[in-house]
């Protein structure tokens, strides 16, 4: 049951939490969002373990499988605070506390939680999901790749793309048509690991922002895999997506963290830069800039919070995800433009941190759902039906 108290401050523990990762994030981290950046290269495997180390990697997943099993919240707080650094080097938080690690926890049956969920919290293994195809975002009932059943055995044909961490995670939750039946009505998920004979990987992508997420398409050619492999059977498109929303929860979490530490960039550079005799804060223009600024944080904050908080010990509504991720998605944006016009041309230089938040801040609105594909969600549950895309 979700806790209906109405505090919207951060217990005791919570605050614990969230300043143990913001001193790593500050002392550890940063020297590793450099190197994500320059070099687009993932995380180190000693940096996830670090954070295994630190408790990170498993904060909403239950004690039994080697998690701290605190809540949803926690997770959030830690991935936020991560985030403010750089998304990319907070990427192996997001995809267990958020990701399709989520989907192996509350889906998957209980030997593969036992296999995976441990080492994911140690930092010795991560999990990636494939969900797009070369000709399929949004229209998740029309994927292609293929798991034909063969004895006791799955073989899987197919391309996807769009894959963040494929190449370098070590196992795969993979979207897939699973029988010959049209639509959702035949897609499920199975997992395979990266070493699997048959599955390779393309080249890095390269992005605008967010540099260090190694996005790349994955092959499976004739990928043999055990038929008990199978996370969520035929039909389960829907059980799917809602394991999804708590992806897209990490997915508004870390436009957060980007629009929380423009904020902070902002505020600092607006009182240190004098102009006509006087710091940029004394200018009324600029301190409606800030305000609005903090006025989109919070609120940001504060509906990612209701979501996981109303979720309790299951899974967060569409609703409730929809109406953050697209909230979200929207306010980092207008955070980084208001945070880019205040600092003038520091803003928009790479000398200085706006330029990068700028850049980074863009792809949640594209991916986990892109905006207006949340607000036809929110519509849909507004009026009690779905609404036909065709």
């Amino acid at each position: 049951m979700p806790d209906t108290s109405m505090s919207f401050r951060l217990s005791a523990r919570q605050e614990e939490f969230r300043q143990t990762a913001e001193k790593f994030a500050r002392d550890e981290l940063r020297a590793v969002a450099v190197e994500c950046e320059s070099t687009g290269a993932p995380v180190s495997a000693a940096t996830r373990r670090r954070m295994g180390e630190l408790g990170f990697l498993g904060v909403n997943i239950p004690e039994e499988y080697g998690g701290l099993g605190v809540g949803k919240v926690d997770a959030l707080i830690v991935l936020e605070e991560l985030a403010k650094i750089s998304p990319a080097s907070a990427f192996p938080v997001f995809e267990s506390n958020c990701g399709p690690t989520q989907t192996i926890l509350y889906a998957a049956p209980e030997w593969l939680k036992k296999k995976v969920l441990p080492q994911v919290c140690s930092g010795d293994y991560m999990v990636s999901v494939a969900m797009s195809e070369p000709d399929t975002g949004t229209a998740m009932t029309d994927l292609t790749t293929r798991a034909e059943r063969k004895g006791d055995k799955l073989v899987i044909n197919g391309t996807k793309r769009w894959c963040s961490g494929a190449g370098y995670s070590e196992g795969y939750v993979l979207y897939c048509r699973l029988e010959d039946k049209p639509g959702g009505a035949g897609v499920g998920a199975v997992f395979f690991e990266k070493d699997t004979p048959g599955v390779s990987f393309g080249r890095p992508e390269r992005f605008m922002g967010v540099h260090g997420f190694h996005n790349a398409e994955i092959y499976l050619d004739n990928v043999e895999i055990p038929v008990e492999n199978i996370i969520v059977p035929a039909g389960g498109v829907s059980d799917l997506m809602q394991t999804f929303n708590m992806e897209r929860l990490g997915n508004a979490t870390c436009s957060l963290g980007i629009a929380a530490s423009a904020l902070e960039v902002a505020l600092e550079y607006t009182q240190e830069r004098t102009q006509f005799g006087k710091p940029l804060v004394d200018f009324q223009a600029v301190q409606l800039r800030l305000a609005e600024m903090k006025v989109d944080v919070d609120a940001t904050r504060l509906l990612i919070h209701r979501a996981a908080v109303e979720a309790g010990d299951g899974l967060p509504s569409m609703m409730d995800t929809s109406v953050a991720k697209c909230f979200a998605n929207e306010a980092v944006r207008r955070v980084v433009a208001n945070g880019m016009q205040v600092m003038g041309a520091c803003g928009y230089s790479s000398d200085y941190p706006m330029e990068q938040k700028v850049r980074d801040s863009w792809v949640w609105g594209i991916g986990g759902g892109h905006i207006d594909m949340q607000k036809t969600n929110i519509a849909s549950d507004l009026v009690g039906r779905r609404f036909s895309q065709r």
